[in-house]
């Protein structure tokens, strides 16, 4: 089968801002007044917010036109905003126009390209409005297209890109479909850590005594037993290998200089972080797919299973801006991820807390296998993976502070609640913690440090897409919005600002500062090498801290060989789920590094187990 790449690398985005770049430095000189004509010719620089910091633009005018527009700096996701960097300002220059659509899952950077453009505009003495609606054509009659393959994944996350690279070094062709306009899934914007246990990394890291029964015991209990016991059983059997297969064939690296995290969820330590974090896992992996020879179609969305008389899964339907898909495929893998951003599939527990996850998360693949022609099996929906340590950025919308708050409990950060008073150990499990945090009033904490602390907390943030100007911003409003970044010279002044009593926080910071000379926390029992500096000199800060989520517990009922169940408990001939679309796995809950270490280790699985059905 004829093989097809579509990805634009960081060459051709490099290449095209170049190309960009040109065109401005060929443009007419700086603010030129013309005679006549749209626009006062010249070149004009704006920015507007996008997701991790601002974008700037700068835009360059003849009388008549828009003559190119050059991204100068950015701070976004790579993954995620390529194609919206290089796309919106050659549909902006190419069509004359403002109407331009934003680019799936990457709103915030199109948005904040679009808006920049618009500044710029106006700067210019040009119609902003007038382009907003140049340029709109009545959409072309879609092109048919029929594809065959052995294999058809849905969704290129880590499960699907897993999936992808195996099934290709398996000796099967295989057609990637991702809605999005890159691969990279949940795992690009995770905390960037996986559990590796019984791996030979795991080993070099100094644990050789880790089991598959210890694993199994540490998830169920932090599952509330309602884990489904042999598809945990699969995981902790298969996480090593996969973990080895990623290290050695994938050439996905592990941060070993970092080594082992000490977590509460575990009796052994079991967990490692990626070099680069979730985003440089997911440039890998991509960058491995790229190289097995798959046919990858991004911006392209399945809609539909197709079943044949004997109601076998024999293909998809799927389609992008130009194209009706009809792929035809031996096996089929839906691997596309959680249904977090899908209201429709929460229960009302779980819409109540701040959503953080990908734009991606509508469950397509649970929402095409449960169609009436298909009827496959559901499990435990109801379940989602809460965080303790969300700010609210927007509402409803959270971004977290977790590699901020690592390291400020290292130091001498506390979690207090309203009433100024410390209720739970800050090492403990992020479970401990949000059950603690959902008994407090609002359902809140709030994270409390001195100046030293704070600094080292706001240099962590940007791993959690959380900017400089962000921060600056949040403490110039001082507690007046969410999210709350209070601070104050004095813990009485602080207390002020947030309506809190003074008095309890005076005497929460003086106790806590004598546990730390005596070097034993008497309350809670955190850890004495977490015990190592008393609050100290002002100014002092609070940070809320709210439930979030990202992550789904429910999904697809599968075998151990990762096929999809009816409700009828009878197996779907031709139909595999991987990674967050199979339900089950971790309860009701998943501890640390857990979910990137599932959808890799399942991605695998099922190519594994459909190479060996097709032979």
């Amino acid at each position: 089968m004829k093989k097809n790449w579509t990805i634009k690398t960081g060459k051709a985005l490099a290449a095209c801002l170049l190309a960009f770049s040109l065109a401005a430095c060929s443009g007419t000189p700086k603010n030129e007044e013309p005679a006549s004509g749209q626009y006062k010719a010249g070149t004009y620089t704006a920015s507007a917010q996008g997701n991790n910091g601002p974008v700037e633009l700068e835009v360059t005018f003849t009388a008549d036109a828009i003559s190119s527009v050059v991204v100068k700096n950015q701070q976004e996701t790579e993954a995620i905003a390529s194609a919206p960097l290089t796309s919106i300002p050659q549909a902006i220059v190419d069509g004359q126009t403002l109407a331009v659509d934003v680019v799936s899952g990457a709103t915030h950077t199109s948005e904040a390209i679009l808006a920049a453009v618009e500044d710029c505009v106006t700067q210019a003495g040009g119609d902003v409005e007038a382009l907003k609606t140049a340029g709109n054509k009545t959409a072309a009659e879609k092109e048919a297209k029929t594809l065959d393959t052995d294999l058809v994944v849905v969704g290129g996350g880590a499960a699907g890109m897993a999936a992808t690279i195996r099934a290709e070094e398996s000796g099967l062709n295989v057609v990637l479909v991702e809605k999005m306009s890159f691969m990279g899934g949940a795992i690009s914007i995770s905390g960037g850590n996986q559990v590796v246990m019984g791996s030979d990394l795991q080993k070099q890291a100094g644990v050789s005594d880790d089991s598959v029964e210890s694993m199994v015991e540490d998830f169920m209990a932090n599952g509330a037993n309602l884990n489904v016991g042999e598809l945990i059983q699969l995981y902790a059997e298969n996480v090593g290998a996969t973990t080895d297969w990623l290290h050695d064939s994938v050439k996905l690296n592990f941060d070993l200089d970092g080594g082992l995290h000490k977590l509460a969820e575990y009796s052994h330590d079991r967990e490692l972080a990626y070099e680069g974090g979730g985003a440089g896992a997911a440039k890998v992996l991509r960058e491995a797919v790229e190289a097995s020879g798959a046919e990858v179609l991004l911006s392209t969305r399945a809609s539909e299973l197709i079943i044949d008389q004997t109601g076998a899964v024999v293909g998809v339907k799927a389609a992008d801006e130009k194209t009706e898909y009809t792929i035809n495929a031996k096996a089929v893998l839906l691997a596309t991820g959680g249904y977090g951003n899908n209201k429709d599939l929460l229960n009302d527990e779980m819409k109540s807390a701040l959503y953080y996850g990908p734009a991606s998360s509508t469950g397509d693949g649970i929402v095409m296998a449960t169609a009436e022609n298909v009827n496959a099996a559901t499990r435990l929906m109801e379940y989602g993976k809460r965080y303790p340590n969300g700010i609210e950025v927007s509402e409803g919308i959270a971004k977290s502070t977790i590699a901020g708050n690592i390291a400020a409990f290292s130091e001498s950060a506390i979690l207090i609640n309203k009433e100024g008073q410390r209720v739970v150990n800050e090492k403990a499990s992020n479970r401990t913690i949000l059950e603690t945090e959902l008994k407090q009033t609002d359902g809140m904490l709030y994270l409390l440090m001195d100046a030293s602390t704070f600094d080292l907390f706001k240099s962590k943030l940007a791993t959690g897409g959380i900017s400089e100007g962000d921060i600056n911003g949040w403490l110039d409003n001082n507690g007046k919005t969410t999210p709350v970044f209070a601070h104050a010279d004095s813990l009485a002044e602080l207390a002020g600002i947030v309506g809190m009593d003074a008095q309890a926080l005076e005497n929460t910071v003086k106790t806590y500062n004598t546990f730390v000379q005596n070097g034993k926390d008497e309350e809670f029992g955190r850890a004495a090498e977490y015990l190592t500096k008393e609050i100290g000199e002002g100014p002092y800060y609070l940070v809320e801290q709210k439930p979030r989520f990202a992550t789904t517990m429910g999904g697809l009922v599968v075998t151990t060989n990762l096929e999809v169940k009816n409700t009828s408990d009878t197996v779907i001939p031709g139909l595999y789920a991987a990674g967050e679309t199979v339900g089950g796995v971790m309860g009701d809950d998943s501890p640390s590094g857990a979910n990137n270490g599932w959808a890799l280790t399942s991605g695998k699985l099922a190519a594994e187990a459909i190479a060996e059905a097709l032979k």
